[in-house]
């Protein structure tokens, strides 16, 4: 026998109220609506729900187990309302991220701590990759939102990109590095220092290269080469070596890793970190919530660097 769920939700709530016209009220249902539901359940169950003339009206023991189970599908049914409407705000759900592993690492990763504060139910898959891998993990559905630096001219045609923090790269070094005692920093100056460089397949290694080309250094000395942005930290901190870095990452890091940049001018990459994703497609809501969420702390992680900027040439 299949009793239908919504009738048992009506029997619990007219229990619950000690009534017909109660119940109605409280389901916001009508009094002969709601008469009517439970003539047919016991017309389907073959017998009575109510002790005959008892007011309030008293269930019969069939009636009040009934209710309680009642009771229990009407409170899973709200758990399930509640959970669609957290879904539908972007408060639950799953996302999938990618970027660089520079950038994730020693930027995102921090961004992401604080996101998950605000929003627990929120499950945040993270990998790593460059824009080649992630465009096409994005085109077959893998990868909900990939982290990005790009030039504006290569935005693909069927993505979407929303810049978040313009390219910056200073050298790095270690705090006590001999180099950071001096004012002005010459070519001649940084000559004898070995380099760390990022991976090869990386647009930092890129960037590395045509840094040191654009202060007159076309061959550099190479100590190390790939690694993670840990193992990267943990070799200039024990070392003189010195790297090429996002200012972002250094500004970020330098407490916990001892970091800084050297006062040298070196030419910038002429691209932006971003958010892409694919211009059609459906995406979960919770990806509205980080991007927004994103793109405002960028907005506050630059207005710091400017900050800071200002009052280090102010003091210069």
């Amino acid at each position: 026998m299949k009793i239908d769920s919504e009738y048992l939700e009506i029997l619990a709530m007219i229990v619950a109220k000690g009534g017909l016209t109660e119940g109605a009220e409280a389901l916001g249902k009508s009094q002969p609506s709601v008469s009517r539901t439970m003539a047919l359940l016991e017309h389907r169950i073959g017998t009575p729900l109510f002790e005959p003339g008892k007011r309030p009206l008293r269930p019969t023991e069939l009636g009040d187990r009934l209710a309680k189970i009642g009771a229990r599908i009407h409170a899973e049914n709200a758990e399930a309302s509640r959970l669609v409407q957290s879904y539908r705000m972007g408060h639950t759900g799953r996302l999938r991220i990618a970027g660089t592993p520079i950038f994730m690492d020693g930027v995102v990763s921090t961004f992401i701590a604080d996101f998950q504060t605000r929003h627990p139910e929120v499950q945040i898959a993270q990998s790593y990759g460059y824009v080649d891998q992630l465009t096409a993990s994005l085109r077959n559905g893998s990868l909900d939102m990939a982290i990005v630096p790009l030039h504006r001219t290569s935005v693909p045609a069927d993505m979407s990109f929303v810049p978040l923090l313009p390219g910056r790269n200073v050298i790095a070094a270690r705090a006590g590095h001999p180099l950071m005692r001096r004012g002005a920093i010459t070519l001649a100056d940084i000559e004898p220092y070995p380099w760390i460089a990022p991976p090869t397949d990386s647009p930092l290694f890129r960037d590395l290269q045509q840094a040191l080309k654009s202060i007159g250094k076309e061959d550099f000395r190479v100590s190390f080469s790939g690694g993670t942005l840990a193992s990267i930290n943990s070799i200039l901190a024990g070392s003189d070596s010195l790297t090429v870095l996002p200012y972002s990452v250094v500004f970020l890091s330098r407490k916990a890793s001892g970091l800084d940049a050297l006062r040298l001018k070196i030419e910038h990459p002429d691209r932006q970190l971003g958010l892409l994703t694919l211009t059609d497609g459906s995406k979960p809501p919770a990806l509205r919530q980080f991007a927004g969420f994103l793109t405002d702390e960028f907005t506050l992680l630059e207005a710091r660097i400017q900050h800071e900027d200002q009052v280090t040439r102010r003091r210069g």
